[in-house]
């Protein structure tokens, strides 16, 4: 039966309680909704005369009374004393209450016990954590506390607290951390009583403010009364007290109050003397605690200090090498690593300056001043001068940078020049000019003579390359012959071939993709055609392969008799290995290079931008990332630091020193990166086959370390060397998840196989001890560094080779790749127009390409369907490292001039005005980011500067009047890569989406919106194999808003205005799930997006009825070639785990203070109490003594 409390209600009896907490077959029953009143009752039936919760003392006072030292400074032997809350009456409690409470205890831990958390935080949002507070403070003050009730609801705080953000700040307002930690002292000798007090102080010290007030008040000396050397009595107690106090130590003051008493030391030799008589593992989670506690002392200076003056480095590089080949011990390994990390002494990098090798005194440049030299002293301690925060408290969310003023984002902003400024864009627009002459096409006019006579050595054309490279305009087979040789219906290859892409294996260690096609025989080039003797004759010319590998640019083709004799090189290497690559022109490069202005006045060319590159074969997989390499990298620092006896440390390559640093006799290797888009500022050796490679920064800046390009030479074949680029700077990279750099041979691309292949293994990206220092970055914080290492196997002895971030694509490969595009149309058929849009700061020309179909005829009609035409707008690479965005664009030029049926089409119905390369200066010099000014180019699309950002000002320019006279693109994008996700992605605007993601409250229903910026991602997902529509995005940002995806959409009203990301790395989804990106798969996502413009204007309303019809046809006709294709994209985009980053067997933790304590600790404190509410009557086996405390550790 129930009973009736003091105040005349009534509750179910315990028996009843507990029959109706379970449900059928023992389910969660009908008590959910009450789990707020069962703990209210708890709470009134401890304190029956209240008829109210007492009042929290909050205000100023109360606080600072709480925070006061001296509050919890009663000895243990004293009594806690009621409550000056509480009636004036003494304590009495009834049976009935105290079963009833029992039972109320109970009941709420079945409930909780079982099923999610959302249970828990059901009952936290209605008050319950307070409501079980209350009633440990109450219980705790009488004369007597009573176990029987203190001890489930322990375990019920500790449950409902690890889910309760704010529950420290609730156990500090209501007094529970004073009786809490009273109570831990009273119980130092009873183990049960005790453990429940620990677990209860884990959970409270999960606030760091919390954890400060505790180590205030004797937490931490309390603790080490607790924790004692190595013994097999009492280890629960002993895990429960190390599990507190390293959460204690994630306070800031808490830490300093560590190091000043001794406690560093006292760590690292208690984990010691565990470590060395666990011989056993039985007891990992004490010695993991420890360790955490050295972890989270050594967040400070000081601590690191400390840790470094008790030989703390030495102790745990010995002991981590005892607990490699053990897998049990891999909790306490990966914090080992953690606190190596962290207390591995900072220092600079060991350049001279920060700041890049390279300046340009560009107009508009401020005059800076000397560039600061770094030192030990100068670098910024990253600790001390922390204020302590509560861990309660989120980081910025993605929301906080999303644009919710609706004004903004509504209103179109007026121009911002003067519209007559306007004109001067007219002649880039001739196509819609009256007069028709002015289209005539003239390929070649404004080619000099010399770039003439070198276009045109017809000794470069074997029997099988094709014919397109003649200069005849009257040929009337042109688009047959090309798509013969080169595109041969573009729709029916891609639509079909993914299904039975050839795949490579996943890379073995040291087994180099050019090993791999070696044993199918040297005589065969990249397409399979055999090439007789050309590995006799590459031994018996003997060539000077470093001589060949980096030619000289003949400057204004002068008649120097160093140009000549290159020049002859050259030609008599092309006549000996004719090699033939599609688009790409050798002597019509070398022509190119001789007008390309660096700042740098480069003087060599690389030989893959001269020779050219051939996509390889097989389609490449990702890697598959060793377990355990970035651990191996982390103690190979060390063991550098602390057992310098091998190391060289001899700089073998300098920008810094221009005089020779390289012996000739040396057997190391051999570095050059001086030439157009090179990247490497200095090479340090390490050890005999190791070196350290440092890139440099983006011209006149000090930061934007990531894209590299370089010669490496002298190599010995079969050995393996190991380059660690150690000044990265982005905090995450592809090269952990399956992410190779790549790499050309110059001996192979003489073999017949001119290509860039994925090469490399053990490969890891992680934080370094190197940081820039505060002075250097103007007072900021030190910048931190990361470090991309990994082995390369060469393939040849004396090779020369190259190394890059990724596929290289240089400005003189892009000119003459659109001169042999000119060349290779029809022009009676392709309109196919290239001029400059403007000269970049460098003085180099920024190529504009026009592309459409000719009219049929000089008839009124056939102009005016020409002049009416819609456009699309495509700009590339603003940023000079994203190479793959090139690419990608190469596939787009190359699809639209081709004779596919898709292809005409597009011409027929849109004009493409394409900006291929919008940083030609950031591309030539190198740069990863900016250009010369050290400015990020895509965020001046706000008011850029005709002297300061001339390419942004006019390509800005060009879409303002094609808006002034209505004829605003219908998409406009803007090609870029990506370096932190995968696949291929569209990032959009939209105003409601932002507004909803911002959970703004402005009515966002009311806004009009036009829908149609989702139909292309729509349409490329299900069309391009590489493409995912999971990782768009048509959020605004606030960080954004100067881009020129938002610019475009908001100035001229263009709602389809994008970004398209193509990862450097590789697709996860889809067709090519697990493989790499090569130049083919960039190419057809080029040639894809096309496509998907065609399909798009078959969708929008306002098409003409005879594209429809046409296109209809096309695709009826393919229809057999596409449903499979599409099949499988939806049905892989249904299926496959979209996650960018799949599980990798090793956790990485990028930073040395990534906390890997967390979820880990809670649900382990979980499973403890659930053992011991299953077996609370039981007591910890122990000998003589187990009831009393230990003799403690006093420092």
């Amino acid at each position: 039966m129930g009973i009736e409390n003091v105040r005349g209600s009534y509750f179910p009896s315990g028996p009843e309680l507990q029959s109706l907490s379970r449900g059928p077959q023992g389910g969660p029953g009908l008590l959910r909704p009450a789990l707020p009143r069962l703990c209210k009752h708890a709470w009134v039936s401890c304190y029956p005369a209240a008829g109210s919760r007492p009042k929290k003392r909050g205000g100023q006072a109360g606080r600072a009374r709480r925070a006061s030292a001296g509050s919890l400074s009663r000895s243990a032997g004293n009594a806690c004393q009621p409550s000056r809350a509480a009636p004036a009456r003494a304590w009495r409690w009834s049976s009935s209450d105290r079963q009833s409470v029992l039972s109320i205890l109970q009941v709420l831990g079945d409930l909780l016990s079982v099923g999610t958390d959302k249970r828990i935080r059901y009952m936290v949002s209605k008050g319950g954590s307070e409501a079980l507070l209350q009633t440990l403070v109450d219980t705790a003050r009488t004369a007597s506390p009573d176990y029987d009730i203190l001890l489930p609801l322990f375990r019920l705080l500790a449950k409902v607290g690890l889910r309760d953000k704010k529950f420290g700040q609730k156990a500090l307002e209501l007094e529970a951390l004073d009786v809490t930690l009273i109570l831990t002292r009273k119980n130092l000798s009873h183990s049960q009583n005790l453990l429940h007090c620990l677990w209860t102080l884990r959970v409270f010290a999960t606030s760091v403010t919390t954890a400060a007030m505790l180590g205030i008040n004797g937490a931490m000396e309390l603790l080490f009364k607790v924790i004692t050397p190595y013994t097999q009595k009492r280890t629960r107690i002993m895990r429960a007290a190390t599990e507190v106090l390293a959460a204690l130590l994630k306070s800031k003051s808490n830490s300093r109050r560590a190091v000043n008493r001794g406690y560093v030391t006292a760590l690292l030799r208690l984990h010691q003397d565990w470590h060395l008589h666990d011989t056993a593992n039985t007891h990992v989670p004490i010695r993991r605690a420890l360790l955490l506690g050295l972890k989270h002392s050594a967040t400070c200076r000081s601590g690191r200090e400390a840790f470094l003056a008790a030989q703390g480095l030495e102790i745990l590089f010995s002991t981590a090498q005892n607990c490699l080949d053990d897998q049990s011990l891999e909790p306490v390994l990966s914090i080992m690593l953690d606190i190596l990390r962290q207390c591995y002494p900072k220092c600079p990098l060991p350049l001279a300056t920060a700041s890049s090798a390279y300046t340009f005194p560009g107009p508009g440049s401020i005059t800076s001043e000397p560039p600061c030299v770094l030192t030990e002293e100068d670098l910024e301690d990253d600790g001390d001068d922390e204020v302590d925060k509560d861990s309660d408290s989120e980081d910025m969310k993605e929301e906080d940078d999303l644009e919710t003023d609706v004004t903004k984002l509504s209103s179109r902003p007026g121009l911002d020049r003067p519209e007559e400024d306007l004109t001067q864009y007219e002649a880039m627009c001739l196509e819609l000019s009256c007069n028709f002459e002015v289209l005539e096409s003239r390929p070649g006019d404004d080619l000099n003579f010399e770039e003439a006579q070198y276009a045109n050595h017809q000794h470069i054309l074997t029997a099988a390359s094709p014919k397109w490279h003649c200069l005849n305009k009257d040929q009337s087979s042109f688009g047959q012959e090309r798509e013969d040789t080169v595109q041969a219906f573009l729709l029916s290859t891609v639509k079909t071939g993914r299904s039975n892409v050839h795949l490579t294996s996943k890379k073995e260690p040291g087994v180099s993709p050019y090993q791999k096609a070696q044993s199918s025989g040297h005589g065969k080039d990249s397409s399979g055609n055999e090439i007789p003797d050309i590995q006799a004759s590459l031994k018996e010319d003997a060539w000077d392969i470093e001589a060949v590998s980096c030619p000289r640019i003949s400057a204004s083709f002068s008649n120097s008799t160093k140009t000549k004799e290159a020049t002859e090189e050259i030609d008599k290497l092309l006549q000996t290995y004719p090699k033939h690559v599609p688009f790409h022109d050798p002597y019509l490069y070398m022509a190119k290079a001789g007008r390309t202005r660096s700042v740098a006045d480069f003087k060599m060319m690389a030989f893959p931008d001269l020779w050219g590159h051939c996509p390889p074969p097989a389609a490449q997989s990702l890697l598959e990332r060793k377990c355990g390499i970035q651990r191996i990298k982390i103690f190979e620092d060390v063991r550098r630091l602390i057992q310098p006896s091998d190391v060289i440390n001899k700089v073998v390559f300098s920008l810094d020193e221009p005089w020779p640093l390289q012996d000739a006799a040396s057997d190391c290797l051999r570095f050059f990166s001086q030439f157009e888009s090179g990247n490497l500022r200095k090479a340090i050796q390490v050890r005999e086959f190791e070196y350290d490679l440092l890139v440099n920064a983006d011209v006149n800046s000090a930061q934007h370390q990531q894209w590299f390009y370089f010669q490496v030479s002298r190599m010995k074949a079969a050995v393996p060397y190991r380059f660690n680029v150690i000044n990265c700077e982005k905090a995450n990279s592809q090269f952990n998840y399956g992410m190779q750099p790549t790499l050309y041979s110059v001996k192979e691309a003489l073999l017949g196989r001119p290509t860039w292949m994925r090469i490399g293994y053990e490969i890891c990206y992680y934080k370094n001890h190197y940081r820039q220092g505060a002075a250097a970055t103007g007072g900021a914080s030190g910048k931190c560094y990361y470090s991309l290492t990994f082995a390369v196997t060469f393939p040849h002895d004396g090779d020369v080779c190259y190394l890059a971030y990724h596929y290289p694509y240089t400005y003189t490969a892009l000119l003459t790749h659109l001169d042999t595009l000119e060349r290779s149309v029809n022009p009676k058929q392709v309109y196919f127009r290239q001029e400059a849009l403007c000269q970049t700061l460098g003085g180099n020309p920024c190529p504009l390409v026009t592309i459409t179909a000719m009219p049929k005829s000089n008839s009124a009609d056939h102009l005016e369907q020409f002049r009416q035409r819609p456009y699309q707008v495509i700009t590339a690479r603003v940023h000079p490292g994203e190479s793959n965005a090139s690419w990608v664009m190469k596939g787009t030029l190359e699809f639209l001039v081709s004779s596919d049926p898709v292809a005409r089409l597009l011409r027929e119905n849109f004009i493409f005005k394409i900006i291929p390369m919008l940083n030609p200066d950031g591309v030539i010099n190198g740069n990863h980011r900016c250009s010369l000014r050290g400015e990020d180019l895509n965020r001046q699309w706000l008011s850029p500067s005709a002297h300061l950002q001339p390419t942004i000002y006019h390509a800005k320019g060009l879409l303002s009047y094609l808006r002034s006279v209505g004829r605003s693109p219908t998409v406009f994008c803007d090609f870029h890569g990506h370096s932190q996700k995968k696949n291929v992605f569209l990032y959009g605007c939209s105003i409601k989406e932002t507004l909803w993601r911002a959970e703004s409250t402005v009515d966002a229903s009311t806004l009009l919106e036009d829908v149609s910026y989702r139909m292309l991602p729509k349409i490329l997902d299900k069309l391009a194999p590489a493409f995912t529509t999971s990782s768009c995005s048509f959020l605004i940002e606030k960080s954004r808003a100067s881009t020129a995806r938002v610019v475009v959409w908001r100035e001229m009203g263009v709602s389809r205005s994008y970004t398209m990301e193509s990862s450097y790395c590789g697709c996860n989804q889809g067709p090519y799930q697990g493989l790499q990106f090569g130049t083919r798969e960039l190419e057809e996502m080029g040639a894809m997006f096309c496509v998907g413009l065609l399909i798009l204007e078959l969708k929008s309303v306002g098409c003409s009825r005879q594209l429809p019809t046409r296109s209809t046809a096309l695709l009826n006709a393919e229809e057999e070639a596409l449903g499979p294709h599409l099949q499988r994209c939806l049905r892989s985009s249904a299926t496959s785990d979209l996650d960018d980053e799949p599980f990798c067997m090793e956790e990485i933790d990028y930073g040395t203070d990534g906390s890997s304590d967390g979820a880990e600790s809670f649900s382990e404190l979980d499973q403890q109490i659930q053992e011991c509410a299953f077996h609370k009557g039981e007591e910890e086996a122990g000998g003589p003594g187990e009831g009393a405390p230990g003799p403690g550790l006093r420092p």
